[in-house]
C-alpha cells in the first residue's frame, strides 16, 4: 500500500470513478490505497450542496410531498401553488421537519454517482476533486500552525507573564527570571503575545507603543487541528441525531488595521435575535472571554440551553473552541462546529443579519470610537423590528415565545417602540 498523502490526481480519479458508480473498495484497488484511506477522504472533503432537480427547487422538509400550506410569506403577489415548491417558503413553515437521505450514512457516503440526483430536491454531498484538494491543504496548514502548548499549559504561562507585564516588566527580564518555569525563549512569548493569547496586551509594553507596526502576518490558531470532529458535515450529523437549537457565530469588521476594534455576532437561528460584542482586537482569547463572563452571567442552566450547539467559519479568532466549550473546571457547555472553507452560505441566516447592521455602520467604518454601550442599543432596534420570514414578529418576540422573557432581560436586550426604530446612521449620531 502507498502511505503517502494523496495527490491532486488521485482526487480526480476518485471523483470521476464515483460518478461512474464505482464503489470505495473498487477505487482503493485501483490507486492501490486502502479502503479506510479513501473512505475517510470522501466522507471528510465531500460538501453539501442545497440545489433541487429539473422543476423543483431544494426541499428537506419531510413532509414536502403532501404539504398543503400556502402564502405563507404573505406576499400577495406569490404565484406559487404550495409553499413547499418554494426554495424560500418551506423554511417558514412551523411544521417544517429535516429530512436527510438514509443512504449518506453508509458508503460512498456522497451522492455523486446515485441515480436519483437529478430527480432529489434533498441536501446533497457531492464529493468534487479540487475543493477535496484546497480543504486538504487548509486542514494540511491549520494542523501545523496551532501552538504547540494546551489550554492549561498556556493558562499556567499567562499566569507568570502578564501580571509581570502590567508591573512594568519587559519579556527579556521575565524570561530570565523565570526561564525554568516558562521554558520558552523570548521571541515566542513576544509572538504569543502579540496575538493575543494573554491576559496583558501589547500595550503593556512602553516600548511596543513607540514602535512602528510592522506588516501584519496571518493570526496564528491557537488549537492545532481544531476542525478535528468538528466539520460542517459533523454539525449536520449531530443536529440530526439530537436536533438542538442552533446557534451561529462570526466577526465583523469595520476599518482595516492592526489597531482596530471588531465585531462579534450571536445569532439564535429560531428566533432570528442577534447579540453584538465589541472586542478591543481580533483574537481567540477575546471570544473565549465573551463566553466567560455570558456563562457567569447566564449560569450554568440558562447557557446550556440557549447554546446547545454553535456554528461559525474558520477564522482564527474562532481556533480555541475546547476553551468555549469547557469551562475553567472542565464542565462542557457547548459544542463548536465549522462551517466548509469559503462556504459562508451554511450560516446565511447570520450573513442575512449581518446586512442591517452594515445599515447602521456602514463597511469601512472604524468601531473604535463606538462603545459597547452603542452596540448594544444597535442590537436592539435590530432585534425590534418586524421580519416578513417571522410573520411579522420581531427577534425579540420569537426569542420571549421559546425562552424565559427574563433571559432577554440577563442580556441587556430590551424591546424598541415600532416607530422609535432606527436602521441608519443616524441611529448612533443621536
Amino acid at each position: 500500500m502507498n502511505y503517502t498523502h494523496l495527490t491532486k490526481d488521485e482526487r480526480k480519479s476518485i471523483e470521476r470513478m464515483l460518478a461512474s458508480g464505482n464503489s470505495i473498495k473498487d477505487i482503493s484497488l485501483s490507486l492501490n490505497r486502502s479502503i479506510s484511506t479513501i473512505s475517510r477522504e470522501i466522507f471528510r472533503n465531500s460538501q453539501a450542496k442545497q440545489t433541487g432537480c429539473s422543476g423543483a427547487p431544494f426541499n428537506n422538509c419531510i413532509h414536502r410531498k403532501n404539504c398543503v400550506q400556502f402564502r405563507l410569506c404573505k406576499k400577495e403577489d406569490c404565484k406559487r401553488q404550495t409553499c413547499c415548491s418554494c426554495k424560500f417558503c418551506f423554511r417558514l413553515c412551523p411544521e417544517f421537519k429535516r429530512e436527510s437521505c438514509a443512504k449518506l450514512k453508509s458508503p460512498p457516503y456522497v451522492c455523486n454517482g446515485c441515480s436519483l440526483k437529478y430527480r432529489c430536491t434533498l441536501e446533497k454531498f457531492i464529493y468534487e476533486a479540487n475543493p477535496a484538494h484546497r480543504s486538504y491543504k487548509h486542514v494540511l496548514t491549520d494542523s501545523r500552525t496551532g501552538i504547540a502548548l494546551s489550554i492549561p499549559e498556556l493558562k499556567r504561562i499567562d499566569d507568570i507573564v502578564s501580571p509581570l507585564l502590567m508591573q512594568g516588566q519587559s519579556i527579556y527580564a521575565i524570561c530570565q527570571k523565570h526561564k525554568d518555569a516558562l521554558m520558552l525563549d523570548e521571541a515566542t512569548l513576544y509572538h504569543y503575545l502579540k496575538e493575543g493569547l494573554f491576559t496583558a496586551l501589547p500595550l503593556d509594553l512602553p516600548r511596543m507603543v513607540k514602535m512602528k507596526p510592522r506588516q501584519k502576518k496571518k493570526n496564528v490558531k491557537v488549537e492545532a487541528g481544531c476542525r478535528n470532529g468538528r466539520t460542517y458535515r459533523d454539525f449536520l450529523e449531530y443536529v440530526e441525531t439530537f436536533e438542538p437549537a442552533i446557534v451561529q457565530m462570526d466577526s465583523v469588521i469595520g476599518k482595516q488595521g492592526n489597531n482596530e476594534s471588531v465585531l462579534l455576532t450571536i445569532h439564535f437561528t429560531n428566533s432570528e435575535l442577534m447579540l453584538i460584542f465589541k472586542r478591543d482586537a481580533n483574537t481567540a482569547k477575546s471570544v473565549v472571554d465573551i463566553f466567560n463572563e455570558l456563562y457567569e452571567t447566564l449560569e450554568h442552566k440558562i447557557f446550556t440551553k440557549l447554546f446547545p450547539v454553535i456554528l461559525t467559519d474558520n477564522g482564527s479568532e474562532f481556533s480555541q473552541p475546547s476553551a468555549i466549550e469547557f469551562t475553567k473546571d472542565g464542565i462542557r457547555r457547548t459544542r463548536i462546529f465549522y462551517c466548509d472553507p469559503g462556504a459562508a452560505w451554511q450560516k446565511g441566516s447570520l450573513e442575512n443579519n449581518h446586512s442591517l447592521i452594515r445599515r447602521i455602520v456602514p463597511k469601512g467604518t472604524s468601531f473604535n470610537g463606538f462603545s459597547q454601550d452603542d452596540f448594544s442599543m444597535v442590537a436592539n432596534h435590530i432585534n425590534s423590528y418586524p421580519r416578513k420570514k417571522l410573520n411579522g414578529n420581531s427577534a425579540f418576540q420569537t426569542f420571549s415565545f421559546f425562552h424565559n422573557p427574563l433571559s432577554l432581560e440577563t442580556l441587556g436586550i430590551r424591546i424598541i417602540p415600532h416607530d422609535d426604530i432606527t436602521l441608519t446612521p443616524e441611529l448612533l449620531k443621536k
